[in-house]
């Protein structure tokens, strides 16, 4: 196959920040049309082709499908990033690319194409930047609310993250929509729509988290993928690419 995807996991250290590394490569002459689903995820990409130069595009986070070109004989080598990240690790907020991406090739200028030559080599230094930007003071109830969101994979009250961090409601959504662009609500939803990802993948089109009901289910799925699950399960031409087993 032309198009191989290897993944890292993070290192202890910085799983509050990082989700996971991945490397993405199109050895062919051709590029490959793709759709890639809500997952909640900031992505982070140093990508280069033969048709494209080197640059560096920052994802915000998607509330829709997008139909995608993977360029033919390209790299791209991807920081998948936690909502931690966005207040303390980019330090701006990205609610200004909700369902788009910006350039940030100048603000990350000394990190050049070389970048691209190893993978490995790529997570270690880019573990390593990340470990010094982390502060040493935290808001633990921010870590918290994450580590709950992530935890129950979604499934989630607003009202029941508010009581077990202490933070009203009203705040957590004010702060959601300043750094994301969207609601908590609306974010617990990606989130629970990635988990059912794995269960789409090997058929299994009922619902596993906290859907009312069938019905609501394919709602839901139809709503953040445009089709129904047993389109996302049948994955024609491995259009829907976090759906695919592909290995490097």
């Amino acid at each position: 196959m032309s198009i191989s995807i290897t993944t890292h996991l993070p290192e202890t250290a910085i799983t509050n920040f990082v989700d996971s590394f991945w490397a993405l490569h199109n050895t062919s002459d051709f590029g490959k049309n793709i759709i890639i689903l809500p997952d909640g995820r900031i992505d982070l990409l140093f990508s280069k082709s033969t048709n494209e130069p080197y640059h560096i595009m920052l994802l915000g986070i998607s509330t829709q499908p997008e139909q995608v070109v993977i360029a033919p004989n390209s790299v791209t080598f991807a920081i998948s990033l936690k909502l931690p990240a966005i207040e303390y690790i980019l330090k701006s907020s990205i609610a200004d690319i909700l369902d788009n991406a910006k350039n940030v090739t100048q603000i990350f200028s000394h990190i050049d194409e070389t970048a691209l030559d190893d993978f490995d080599t790529f997570c270690k230094n880019a573990t390593k930047r990340i470990k010094e930007l982390i502060p040493e003071n935290l808001d633990k109830r921010k870590i918290k609310l994450f580590d709950l969101i992530y935890a129950s994979k979604g499934n989630i009250a607003i009202t029941e993250l508010s009581k077990k961090v202490f933070w009203s409601s009203r705040q957590i959504n004010r702060y959601f929509n300043q750094q994301l662009g969207i609601p908590l609500k609306t974010y617990c939803n990606i989130v629970r729509f990635r988990a059912s990802f794995e269960q789409l993948k090997n058929g299994k089109l009922f619902p596993e988290g906290n859907y009312t009901d069938q019905s609501h289910f394919i709602k839901e799925i139809k709503k953040l993928s445009g089709v129904l699950p047993k389109d996302l399960y049948k994955n024609i031409n491995d259009r829907f690419i976090q759906l695919t087993d592909l290995k490097s």
